[in-house]
């Protein structure tokens, strides 16, 4: 966990146990206090994710009251410094282990994964299988392409999803994690895809969502729909072309 991610998660903590009372059960009954429970179970989950269930919330109540009430604090600014830190350094190790743990996940699937019949690997680690073929055009790593998608973790758990969207997305081949960038040039338009890229291919330790855990190996379902041409057109795939022709005879 980042400082600021910590300090902010302590300071939300505080003031979701605002004026709580340890022995009695909160009113949930006016929009506010509706909405306080709400930021309060977020946060209480959030915190959980980051390791830090064992945050007392007593405590965190009583401090909040003090303050409130102006009351002398109970415990010292060095003091207080010295836990901060110490929640600082835990959290800072559960992270470097739970990495640890995504990267030997992450390599024991790719090695099974790779034995899988119709499963290729390429030089730079990328998996894919070819679920529909084409004959369409290629992309270059210049090329602005049309896609379908949709992405998930290795367990099945969806995280992105032009599919479910309903929508299809335009997007540069030399623009995207590498793991995109290299198997887009593998593809022609109109065939499908299933890719299996490696962290190192894909976000790496910088995930961009609390959706993908840091060292998350990525599995994508991929259509290329077309490549733009530069007046913004899309190069159909082969047998939209030969329908079309088809439809025209008659």
């Amino acid at each position: 966990m980042r400082p600021q991610r910590l300090a902010s998660a302590i300071a939300l903590v505080g003031l979701v146990l605002a004026g709580c009372d340890s022995e009695t059960s909160a009113k949930l009954e006016t929009p506010a206090q509706k909405a306080s429970y709400g930021i309060g179970l977020n946060m209480g989950k959030s915190l959980a994710q980051e390791g830090l269930a064992d945050l007392d919330s007593t405590a965190v109540a009583q401090g909040i009251d003090d303050a409130l009430g102006k009351k002398d604090q109970k415990l010292t600014d060095e003091e207080l410094m010295e836990a901060f830190a110490y929640l600082q350094t835990r959290a800072e190790e559960r992270m470097v282990e739970m990495n640890k743990e995504a990267v030997s996940a992450g390599k024991k699937f790719l090695e099974e994964n790779a034995k899988r019949e119709g499963v290729k690997t390429t030089e730079s680690g990328l998996q894919y299988e070819v679920i529909k073929e084409s004959d369409g055009a290629q992309p270059g790593p210049d090329d602005v392409v049309t896609v379908h998608y949709e992405g998930t973790l290795t367990d099945g758990t969806v995280f992105d999803s032009s599919i479910k969207r309903g929508t299809p997305i335009d997007l540069p081949v030399g623009g995207v994690i590498p793991g995109w960038v290299e198997g887009l040039q593998l593809m022609h338009v109109g065939e499908k895809y299933k890719l299996y890229i490696p962290s190192e291919l894909a976000y790496g330790e910088q995930s961009p969502s609390p959706l993908i855990p840091a060292n998350s190996v990525l599995v994508f379902d991929l259509e290329l729909l077309g490549i733009k041409d530069e007046k913004g057109g899309a190069t159909p795939p082969p047998e939209a072309v030969e329908e079309a022709i088809e439809a025209a005879k008659e």
